[in-house]
C-alpha cells in the first residue's frame, strides 16, 4: 500500500492528493515491501457488498509505520508477516484493488504476474477498448485515467515514448477518430505526444484462417487494455473480446457467418502471439447499462481466464457456455482472493 508524504512537514496521506494543504509542497510517494499484522477482527454477518462470511479485517503496518486495514479470507495471527504470492504462469490471473491510486494497482498486478522485460528498445502496442463516442463516465471505453497510468508505468519501467503505439479500429460506421475524441483517449495520447494508430490502415497478414494486423507481429510487448463489462447475452464482455480488434474488419465479418463471436475469440487466442491483458475494472458497466464502482485491476496472459475470474467476482448467474468450460478452481489467482471481492453487481450499487 503506497502512502504520500509531504517532504517538508512530513505529514502522510493514504490517498494521492496533489500537494500538501499546509505547505503546498508536492507529495512524495512512499512504497513499502513488507507489512505485518497488528490487529484482527472476524466478521460473521454478511452484507450486500460482503456476502461471503466469515472473513477477517486485518490492521496492517509497514516498515515505515504506516497503518491500514485490509479484508482477508485467510486467518492470520498478530505479528505475522502479510505476504502476497508471485507466480509466473500464463494461466494465472492477478487481482488488486485500489480506490485512489490506479498506478499502484497496475504495478502490483504486473509484479505478481511477472515476465515483463522492458527497456528503451522495447516496441509496445497498446489496445484499449474503443467502441463508441461516449464520455468516460459511461464506462463504454477504457477510461482515459487507466490509459494514462499504463503509459506512465511503462515509461517508469524504461520504455521510450517513441516506441509506444496506442491502437484501435472501428468495426461500424462510426469513425475511430470520433470515438477517440469523445472518450478522451485521444487527449491522453496527445498529452504524451503519441500518434494513435488506426489498425484498419495497417497491413494485414493471413495466418491460420485469420487476417491479423502486421503491427501485432512487429511488437515486442502487446498490452490488451480492455474495460470489463457485464452483458445480458454474453455474460462478460471485455478481455478476450477486445482482441478481435487485431483482425481485419472485413475478415472478421466473414468469419461471423460461419462461427459465433465466442468461437472466433477462442480460436484467435491460439493464433495471436503471447500478449498481456491488463483490465480496467475500476468502474464497470452492468448488464442494464448503468455503472458500478469495483476499484479493481486484473492482469493475465490468458484473457479467457481473466473473463472467467471477473464473472466469479461479480457473482454472474447463469454462465454462458464459453465461460462454463473454464473451471475457476483450475485458475491460479494471485493478489486479492475472489472471495474477498465478491458481491452481486446490480444489487450492491
Amino acid at each position: 500500500m503506497p502512502f504520500y508524504q509531504c517532504p517538508q512537514c512530513k505529514k502522510t496521506w493514504q490517498y494521492p492528493i496533489e500537494k500538501c494543504p499546509d505547505c503546498s509542497q508536492s507529495l512524495e510517494r512512499l512504497s513499502a515491501k513488507k507489512a505485518k499484522v497488528i490487529g484482527i477482527s472476524q466478521v460473521t454477518i454478511p452484507t450486500i457488498l460482503h456476502p461471503r462470511v466469515p472473513y477477517f479485517v486485518l490492521v496492517l503496518e509497514d516498515e515505515n509505520g504506516n497503518k491500514w486495514v485490509q479484508k482477508s479470507v485467510k486467518e492470520y495471527k498478530i505479528g505475522d508477516e502479510f505476504k502476497i504470492e508471485i507466480e509466473e504462469s500464463k494461466d494465472a490471473v492477478a487481482i488488486w484493488r485500489a480506490k485512489y491510486d490506479i498506478l499502484e494497482a497496475i504495478e502490483k498486478v504486473t509484479e505478481l504476474i511477472g515476465r515483463l522485460a522492458i527497456d528503451q528498445k522495447t516496441k509496445i502496442l497498446i489496445l484499449p477498448t474503443l467502441i463508441s463516442p461516449k464520455h468516460p463516465y459511461f464506462a463504454e471505453n477504457t477510461s482515459p485515467e487507466f490509459l494514462a497510468e499504463i503509459i506512465k508505468y511503462l515509461l517508469e519501467k524504461g520504455a521510450k515514448i517513441e516506441n509506444i503505439k496506442v491502437c484501435g479500429q472501428s468495426f461500424d460506421e462510426i469513425p475511430i477518430e470520433a470515438s477517440a475524441q469523445k472518450s478522451q483517449l485521444l487527449k491522453v495520447c496527445q498529452d504524451y505526444k503519441i500518434i494513435p494508430l488506426d489498425l484498419a490502415k495497417t497491413n494485414f497478414i493471413k495466418k491460420d484462417g485469420f487476417e491479423i494486423s502486421e503491427e501485432v507481429f512487429n511488437s515486442d510487448l502487446i498490452i490488451n487494455l480492455p474495460i470489463l463489462k457485464l452483458d445480458s447475452r454474453l455474460g462478460v464482455r471485455g478481455a478476450a473480446e477486445n482482441s478481435l480488434k487485431f483482425l481485419k474488419k472485413e475478415s472478421y465479418f466473414s468469419l461471423e457467418y460461419l462461427s459465433s463471436r465466442e468461437e472466433i475469440v477462442e480460436k484467435l487466442q491460439e493464433v495471436l502471439p503471447s500478449y498481456l491483458t491488463i483490465a480496467d475494472g475500476q468502474t464497470i458497466q452492468k448488464a442494464d447499462g448503468f455503472t458500478a464502482f469495483l476499484g479493481l485491476t486484473l492482469a493475465s496472459f490468458n484473457p479467457l481466464n481473466l473473463d472467467r475470474v471477473f464473472a466469479e467476482i461479480t457473482m454472474l448467474g447463469g454462465l454462458p457456455e464459453w465461460l462454463k468450460k473454464i473451471k475457476i478452481e483450475d485458475i491460479p489467482i494471485l493478489g486479492r482472493k475472489v472471495e474477498e471481492l465478491q458481491f452481486e453487481v446490480g444489487k450492491g450499487q
